[in-house]
């Protein structure tokens, strides 16, 4: 998240707070795309990391796309962290251990996403290359230890970073040492955000499993596929999983509150600090909690806002929905994501084939899914039958449903194009992870160095 929210708008009932999230809701021709990606920044001298400060760093290159783009600024202190388009146009920020993000501007078809992360990497080399920087495209760093990875000086992972052991074993991992591709997705109505929350939340260690690429940490292969995926089993469960509660024939707006409101907090924003809230849910805060302890002590729209964005399931509500399953990769995944939830979510008649498909799944199933993923990508056996079946079936629909969208570029090329990464994971009965640990073991005789020549941006 580039920056965090400021609205004085007092919350005055959880009435309001529900009423937040349905605001969201819009007619479908409003429905527009968000693509976001994270990107490893190393020094392509010796693929050791890029530190904030100096000639060469972190800031070095954030200042240099201000300059490139004309976007305004972030600062956290005196410290720029961020930059953001004009009217609504994307941003970029940091992730705690430097990992460059584009937050995408919200675009109506996949070739403007496509046509967007290519202008933004094109811009960013622009800038890097003078500084010896490249960038690297996997969901988990292959070679830094945490300690020789570098901590951005943002006051929200500060908290969180103290925060964090307490809560789970790999928090730190997932916060300073892995990478993602997302998009967000709009829905209409109530009733559309609950079909496509669960058939999301269904499908979202399929797409684990299809975008694995962490098969290595500390420099060797570490057992997984995605290693990302196995971080997320143990990073703050009270914030972070499936929410079971989403498989309710009834889950709406009002449950997804309920649920928030008992999530601890991280932190508010007042005059520009960050006070540590870790101790305090956002209902205690509601009812007064944080009275004498700060001046300004009423909760505010800001506040509510920035708590949604602290809370990690797997599928993400605000005023859209987040898919967050994927591990980070190489350039043409980065439209390849998008592309598979899209396909599957923007379709009425793809939606109701995905909802057919899924519709008897157990939580208790999906739960086993998600754990098995990480190790055993599509091979995973569910129902008696492995993913790899299951993920021919869903991207068919996908495709089904990208067509039916009809979106041409100027070439009358309609946007299933960007399935060709999953295609080709299918022809070849292996993921990405899987390439490069078969790599590992051949031609790089051993070695993740040559990861950041063969996966760089």
């Amino acid at each position: 998240m580039a920056r965090d929210t400021t609205d004085q708008t007092p919350v005055r009932s959880t009435a309001e707070l529900a009423e937040y999230l349905a605001s969201g809701c819009k007619p479908k021709e409003q429905f527009r795309i968000g693509t976001e990606h994270e990107k490893f920044v190393f020094f392509t001298a010796d693929n050791s990391p890029v530190p904030y400060f100096g000639e060469r760093s972190i800031s070095a290159l954030l200042t240099g796309m201000q300059q490139k783009t004309g976007w305004e600024p972030i600062e956290d202190g005196d410290n720029i962290i961020g930059l953001a388009g004009p009217s609504g146009a994307g941003a970029i920020s940091l992730e705690p251990g430097g990992q460059f993000e584009l937050s995408g501007a919200p675009l109506e078809n996949l070739h403007q996403t496509c046509k967007e992360s290519n202008q933004h990497l094109a811009t960013l080399r622009e800038v890097a290359e003078p500084l010896g920087i490249r960038f690297l495209g996997m969901g988990g760093s292959p070679k830094w230890t945490l300690d020789e990875t570098p901590r951005m000086p943002k006051s929200r992972y500060e908290i969180m970073t103290r925060y964090m052991p307490k809560v789970g074993t790999r928090g730190l991992d997932m916060m300073y040492r892995t990478c993602t591709i997302q998009v967000n997705l709009d829905f209409s109505s109530e009733a559309d955000m609950r079909r496509k929350m669960q058939v999301s939340l269904k499908l979202q260690a399929l797409a684990t499993a299809l975008f694995a690429s962490s098969p290595f940490t500390d420099g060797r292969p570490n057992g997984l596929l995605s290693w990302r995926g196995d971080i997320w089993r143990d990073t703050d469960n009270n914030r972070a999983g499936l929410i079971p509660f989403s498989f309710a024939a009834d889950f709406g707006f009002e449950r997804y509150v309920e649920w928030a409101l008992d999530v601890p907090m991280y932190f508010v924003v007042r005059d520009g600090k960050y006070h540590d809230c870790t101790h305090i849910t956002f209902r205690q805060f509601m009812a007064g909690a944080l009275k004498g302890e700060i001046t300004d002590w009423q909760p505010n729209m800001g506040d509510w806002t920035n708590h949604l964005s602290t809370l990690f399931p797997d599928v993400r509500l605000k005023r859209f929905l987040e898919m967050r399953g994927a591990d980070g990769g190489p350039w043409r995944r980065i439209c390849a994501l998008p592309a598979f939830w899209v396909g599957l979510l923007y379709d009425d008649t793809a939606l109701a084939a995905a909802e057919d498909l899924t519709r008897d799944w157990t939580v208790e199933e999906v739960s086993a899914l998600r754990d098995a993923v990480p190790a055993q990508g599509l091979a995973t056996v569910h129902r008696g039958k492995p993913l790899w079946d299951l993920a021919r079936e869903v991207i068919a629909i996908s495709r089904a449903g990208l067509a039916a969208r009809a979106h041409l570029n100027g070439d009358g090329v309609d946007e299933t194009v960007f399935l060709s990464p999953l295609d080709e994971v299918l022809a070849k009965k292996a993921t990405l992870a899987e390439d490069m640990l078969a790599l590992y073991n051949g031609r790089w005789k051993g070695s993740v160095e040559p990861v950041f020549a063969e996966y760089q941006y």
